[in-house]
């Protein structure tokens, strides 16, 4: 179903639950200067037989701080890599840890034809309670109108977006691929489809947070919908470019995250086919008392996990650098607890990892370390708080030395798996606990 037989179902297209300055906004508003106020919740789009999906995500990291450099007349191209598609998208984009209010004067969105290229007949318009410029106060977020473009699973979509203003933009400093500027003072390039527009390049993902799409609702069945993988660096994919000794860097990293995607449109049928999204921030920490600058997994689950939409199932990946910051067992565990709660309580399904090793530890840190992976593994359920196991610690772990990772898996760092091990981690994942068989209709 093409976005112009959607329309005629709405009776809007955002609902806009406004944070912006001034109060609560309506839909389709605009301030005076003609600029789409941001929402914090994307509208309720589509007849009742469709339902929007995260495909991709990438969270916004406060200890990097503000990008770099000032951009102003300038455009920044970000290329995502769906992992499921649909019929229609929607965008977020966030200014979460903005210090003031942050405008984007255009917007588009196409599907890429490699590098900085975008496939033309695939190139949209993408606006904002029906504006083609949207503010976003400081702390705040916005999601797109639906955008007409079908999508396919791991197509990459390129986000465009012109920037007039002198800005300054929160990012997230480990893209896994390379993303584009053009020139400085290169003007609005959003509609450039040969890429020549965009000759400056960069490996961070600057704005962009989200995309969903649109597909069938599937509510009611453990099939379809989305995983997010949620954890630190090696969640992010720290280590995923490293391939051995004289070996040249993929172009594309090679993440734990990213196999399993593949896996899952080769190996499962299409009525069982899941999002599989990334939200890993390196050297962050399962509890907030043990670090990780307001980014540890408590305090950002509400931005990072329970914002996104038709979320099935987290895979938990955390502790590793609690331990590190000498933090107890209990104060990890304790977050362990109040975030399983909270996921549960949503209806969502928690798949944990037991802490992975680390040469650096103490005896200490490796005696916490036991306990927490005690309570993970108790019962396969994590002590009755989780859904169950995925055991990273056994995949990674050398059987000759369990406080260390396997050589063949180490980035050489001692902490970070290599494509090898990433890719070791993605085949250990059951698929059938990701996404089982749909109960059969009666």
């Amino acid at each position: 179903m093409v976005f112009r037989d959607l329309a005629l179902a709405l009776t809007t297209l955002v609902t806009a639950v406004g944070v912006a300055v001034g109060g609560s906004i309506t839909a389709g508003a605009t301030t005076s200067e003609g600029i789409a106020p941001a929402a914090t919740r994307p509208a309720a789009v589509g007849p009742a037989a469709d339902t929007w999906s995260t495909s991709w995500t990438q969270s916004q990291q406060r200890s990097s701080g503000l990008s770099p450099e000032t951009f102003q007349n300038r455009s920044v191209r970000v290329v995502t890599r769906l992992t499921q598609g649909g019929s229609a998208l929607r965008i977020r984009l966030q200014n979460q840890f903005g210090t003031a209010p942050l405008v984007v004067n255009a917007t588009t969105a196409g599907l890429s034809a490699g590098g900085a290229a975008i496939r033309p007949e695939s190139l949209r318009t993408v606006t904002f309670g029906g504006s083609a410029t949207v503010s976003i106060p400081a702390g705040g977020e916005v999601w797109s109108d639906p955008v007409d473009l079908a999508t396919s699973a791991l197509d990459d979509l390129a986000v465009s977006f012109y920037l007039a203003n002198p800005t300054r933009m929160m990012l997230h400093d480990l893209a896994g691929r390379t993303n584009y500027f053009s020139a400085p003072g290169g003007g609005n390039t959003t509609g450039d489809t040969s890429g020549g527009g965009f000759p400056d390049t960069h490996g961070w993902t600057y704005l962009v947070s989200a995309v969903d799409v649109l597909g069938p609702d599937t509510a009611g069945t453990e099939a379809t919908g989305t995983v997010v993988a949620y954890g630190s660096s090696v969640v992010d994919g720290v280590g995923a470019d490293s391939c051995g000794a004289g070996c040249p860097p993929p172009a594309v990293f090679q993440r734990w995250t990213d196999t399993l995607a593949q896996r899952v449109v080769d190996e499962l049928p299409a009525d069982r086919q899941v999002a599989v999204v990334n939200e890993g921030i390196a050297g962050t920490t399962a509890a907030p008392a043990c670090g990780g600058g307001g980014l540890d997994g408590v305090s950002r689950l509400d931005r990072d996990v329970l914002a996104l939409h038709d979320v099935r199932a987290v895979i938990y990946y955390y502790g590793t650098n609690d331990l590190a910051n000498n933090c107890d067992a209990e104060t990890i565990l304790a977050a362990y607890r109040d975030t399983f709660a909270r996921l549960r309580a949503a209806g969502i399904k928690v798949f944990v990892t037991p802490i992975t090793p680390r040469p650096g530890y103490t005896a200490e840190q490796n005696a916490r370390r036991a306990i927490v992976n005690e309570f993970v593994r108790a019962g396969g359920n994590c002590s009755g708080t989780c859904d169950g196991v995925l055991d990273f610690d056994a995949v990674l772990r050398d059987p000759g030395n369990p406080n260390s990772i396997y050589p063949p898996y180490d980035t050489g760092d001692g902490v970070h798996a290599n494509i090898a091990g990433q890719t070791a981690i993605a085949r250990s994942i059951p698929l059938d606990r990701l996404s089982p068989a749909p109960l059969a209709r009666r």
